[in-house]
């Protein structure tokens, strides 16, 4: 192996955005940025227990990186899970849905 060879790594990249966010801004700036808040909460406590590192922010956007295909997978479906369970007891207002992706 040559010493020029660069070290490799297996990384999965997690993506999630906020659906309709600028026509939730537009419409209730500080109860979007409030509901953004909490979300922001579940997926950082989520992120936490799967080894997650976000790595960019921008707005309502996160990107975040996992050594484990696994443990993005895990962590997304959790965090989809109770953000349903938080928009099935929340109203209208309070509610949020997320678009995910991985890269």
């Amino acid at each position: 192996m040559s010493e020029e060879q660069s070290e490799r790594k297996i990384a999965v990249i997690f993506a999630t955005d906020v659906v309709g966010y600028s026509a939730s801004i537009e419409k209730n700036e500080n109860q979007t940025l409030r509901n953004l808040k909490d979300c922001r909460k579940i997926l950082d406590t989520l992120l936490a227990k799967h080894k997650g590192r976000i790595f960019n922010t921008a707005g309502d956007s996160v990107l975040a990186e996992f050594n484990s295909a696994v443990s993005a997978v895990e962590c997304s479906t959790q965090f989809q899970d109770q953000i349903r369970e938080r928009n099935a007891s929340s109203p209208d207002e309070k509610k949020m849905e997320f678009v995910l992706e991985y890269i």
